[in-house]
């Protein structure tokens, strides 16, 4: 696996060795030993979930706080999406900023977002199974979000808004500077 770090602090792509022949492919998508010297931090994941989205489905932009904030390993099952990762660590050089990461079954890329992060993705296919792992159990209490089209953060979603689906909770989320610490 290579380990590419992003211009956030923690975050990673990760690209796995794919070997391929005439049958298809096999890869190793997860190792917690090799993980946790890549990413220089133990993590231990606790929860696996999975989503299926139709294209133009924004979900986002999510995380959980205090104790509960969760660690993220992400990837696309079939279809491609836009990953997204905000920084939201107060102190960080690199608060309100975001990491953009096109993943799909096609490139087999990984995203590792650790906490202190909001998170989101938006489907470019037609569909798209997506798939992640946490290192936190879910805490509806500790949930917070960020509107998508917060004009602080400025993300580029290369999609028409107008195209996009979008949960009733996610329309209303607030801005970046009116959401829920994460610490």
């Amino acid at each position: 696996m290579n380990f590419i770090p992003t211009k956030l602090e923690g975050c990673f792509i990760i690209e796995p060795k794919v070997i391929q022949d005439e049958r298809g492919y096999f890869m190793e998508s997860f190792n917690e030993r090799i993980f946790q010297k890549g990413v220089g931090q133990k993590v231990h994941f606790v929860q696996d979930n999975q989503s299926f989205s139709k294209k133009g489905a924004l979900r986002g932009l999510h995380y959980q706080t205090g104790e509960h904030a969760q660690a993220k390993l992400v990837r696309v099952l079939e279809g491609e999406v836009l990953d997204i990762a905000v920084d939201i660590r107060p102190n960080s050089k690199t608060y309100g900023q975001y990491e953009a990461v096109l993943l799909s079954d096609k490139n087999q890329l990984q995203f590792f977002v650790p906490r202190g992060f909001a998170h989101g993705f938006l489907v470019l296919s037609e569909m798209a199974t997506f798939f992640y792992k946490c290192d936190n159990f879910y805490n509806k209490e500790s949930e917070g979000g960020i509107i998508y089209n917060d004009k602080t953060i400025d993300i580029d979603w290369q999609f028409q808004f107008k195209d996009l689906i979008i949960s009733e909770k996610d329309k209303i989320q607030p801005s970046i500077e009116n959401a829920k610490k994460a610490w």
